[in-house]
């Protein structure tokens, strides 16, 4: 459990006052640090009481993760009693809300909120608006509500698709950019040509390719053969189909991807088809121009046909060689297995480029179908976990028809 502790003076006189020697303040400050990471009474063997707003945090903490980790019998900031547990009631809950944010960092709320959601079952309160409008939002809030989104009364939807909405717009800011200057290079490199006007050239490659003319006398390359840039901004040059599962397990998945199809969508260089699928499909291209609208479109949870979806797909692609598919999925398939595996060698006998992402999240590798991913690699697609920072060049790799840079797995656990 991570925690943070705050100002010593703020809260601790040993901190503060100073006639105690510089060792003994040393030691109470490092006592203090343990009794907040440990939690418990002077029986924990600290030896320290918290006050004021140690004192606080260590009963926020409480509520949380119970006696086990947070304490047993000590005093919360009001001299009472403390006892582990939020109860059932929305405005205990708003309040405990209020507190982790005064006294934890956003990074540190983000895994509180998480881990009270998961050990407490704080899901039907989510339907609440009040609640919505205490919570720190993040991308795993936005999994939750969208799992969610069946059963949430109509008086909560507007506030969920403003938290979904706050989330998707921090995600665009810290990822758009980047991802079009690296799909836009990747577009104009694959769209060279040799015979270029001058304005198009690439001077750079063209200089490299002609090193062997280099003439010493005079100083320079004779450029027998041009190297330039085509002019992919001018029209389509490349069609990415993201093909989603939505299964429960893929919910961050899905709220990345559904970021990302819209920055693709809104190249003209590219046209971008998004696909989502459980043991149905749903073609969501139409709302590309709001992820929002694409994520509510999704229903997180259910069973799995990537067959099914990949044959969908697959129905679609009208210029394979200019095609570049991305699954991403876990691969626990419950469709026909040696179908689904045809479909992918198909697709890449006529040319298409085959992207296998197990997720596309920073939770790093989760748990997948080996026998799958062991088959289709055999196929020449080999499957992954990737970053959303690192999605950017995998999709200019898969662009250019180069060598996917496949992080190391076992890092990634």
């Amino acid at each position: 459990m991570t925690t943070t502790t705050p100002d010593p003076a703020a809260s601790d006189p040993a901190a503060s006052d100073p006639a105690m020697p510089g060792p003994a303040a040393a030691e109470a400050e490092r006592l203090r640090r343990w009794r907040l990471v440990l939690g418990g009474g002077a029986a924990d063997g600290t030896g320290c009481e918290l006050r004021g707003r140690d004192a606080a945090m260590d009963g926020a903490l409480a509520s949380l993760y119970g006696h086990g980790s947070s304490g047993k019998s000590g005093k919360g900031a009001d001299g009472g009693r403390r006892s582990a547990g939020l109860g059932a009631s929305a405005p205990s809950v708003a309040r405990w809300l209020g507190d982790i944010r005064t006294y934890f960092p956003s990074s540190v709320v983000q895994v509180m909120q998480r881990d009270a959601i998961d050990r407490l079952g704080l899901n039907s309160l989510l339907l609440e608006p009040e609640m919505l409008e205490a919570v720190e939002p993040d991308v795993h809030l936005v999994g939750t509500l969208l799992s969610l989104n069946r059963v949430m009364p109509e008086t909560t939807k507007e506030t969920a698709r403003a938290v979904v909405r706050k989330v998707v717009e921090q995600l665009e800011k810290r990822l758009a950019t980047r991802t079009r200057a690296t799909l836009t290079g990747a577009l104009d490199r694959s769209a060279r040509i040799n015979r270029p006007r001058h304005r198009d050239i690439d001077w750079d490659r063209t200089i490299r390719a002609n090193l062997k003319n280099y003439l010493p006398e005079y100083r320079t390359v004779v450029p027998e053969r041009l190297i330039g840039y085509g002019r992919a901004a001018q029209s389509v040059k490349k069609e990415v189909v993201l093909c989603i599962d939505q299964s429960g397990s893929m919910a961050a998945s899905v709220v990345y991807a559904s970021v990302f199809g819209a920055v693709l969508a809104s190249m003209r260089a590219i046209d971008t088809r998004l696909v989502v699928f459980d043991t149905a499909v749903v073609d969501l291209t139409d709302q590309l121009e709001d992820p929002v609208d694409v994520l509510f479109g999704t229903q997180l949870g259910g069973g799995t046909d990537i067959n099914r979806a990949l044959a969908y797909c697959q129905s679609r692609i009208t210029r394979p060689a200019e095609t570049v598919v991305v699954l991403i999925s876990d691969l626990y398939e419950g469709g026909i297995r040696d179908e689904m595996l045809k479909r992918v060698a198909a697709m890449k006998a006529a040319g298409v480029q085959f992207v296998t992402l197990l997720a596309l999240s920073d939770e790093g590798a989760p748990a997948y179908d080996r026998e799958h991913a062991a088959a289709l690699a055999a196929l020449g697609a080999p499957a992954f976990a990737c970053t959303p920072d690192l999605f950017p060049e995998v999709m200019a790799a898969a662009i250019e028809k180069r060598p996917l840079p496949i992080p190391d797995m076992a890092e990634q656990r």
